[in-house]
């Protein structure tokens, strides 16, 4: 099944309770929320009190991706703050494995993402614990970049793999997704796509219901 996942780090945040309600009544499936710690990435976003304060705001579901190093440390408070799930890169845990099973412990959905020079092999520890993989299709840091094509091959692979192992997981992408990308990026195996620009710049309504029938996620 396809999903739709908004990233807030496009909307305009003097009206971010009213975007992330427009999103949610133009059928979106989740919320996407980029927590940058300046350190692993280059950039810095927000963190648990902007989750906290938007939880009332809407029922969709929470999707927190930590783009920060060694997010063990803070699993706990973006739990409490109203994460749903929660995916740490590969790239930033010393101990993935411990990582993934504390997630695990707190009672919400665990995933891992992989930056564009990441190989699938570094899942392999993890595969059997997580529900969620992240295929990065730009370098994480910065919104509205453009999607990197061998990243979809990536995505393929991940696919295959997938296949292989009977893997859990769902595939989702993240980087320069939008109408003209979407429907390559489903064909190779994605099912959850993360699209900011592509959603809040212009019309968001029009923007989602595009997005979703493009790729067939309308109802």
């Amino acid at each position: 099944m396809f999903k739709l996942a908004p990233s807030i780090l496009a909307a305009d945040f003097a009206r971010l309770g009213e975007q992330i309600r427009m999103v949610e009544e133009a059928g979106a499936d989740e919320l996407h929320i980029d927590v940058m710690d300046g350190i692993f990435v280059p950039s810095i976003s927000f963190g648990m009190p902007v989750i906290r304060s938007i939880r009332g705001e809407s029922g969709l579901f929470f999707d927190v991706h930590l783009m920060i190093t060694e997010p063990v440390r803070y699993l706990e408070e973006f739990v409490k703050a109203g994460a749903d799930g929660i995916t740490v890169h590969a790239e930033a845990c010393e101990d993935l494995k411990k990582t993934v099973e504390k997630i695990r412990e707190l009672g919400v959905r665990a995933g891992v993402s992989i930056k564009p020079e990441t190989p699938v092999s570094a899942l392999q520890e993890v595969e059997s614990l997580i529900e969620r993989v992240l295929v990065m299709t730009v370098n994480p840091g910065f919104g509205g970049q453009k999607l990197i094509p061998a990243c979809v091959e990536k995505v393929r692979e991940l696919k295959l793999h997938r296949e292989k192992t009977l893997g859990g997981y769902d595939i989702q992408v993240d980087g320069g997704i939008g109408l003209a990308n979407v429907k390559a990026v489903a064909e190779a195996g994605a099912e959850v796509f993360v699209a900011g620009t592509a959603v809040f710049r212009g019309d968001i309504l029009q923007n989602v219901k595009a997005f979703k029938e493009e790729v067939g996620l309308a109802d």
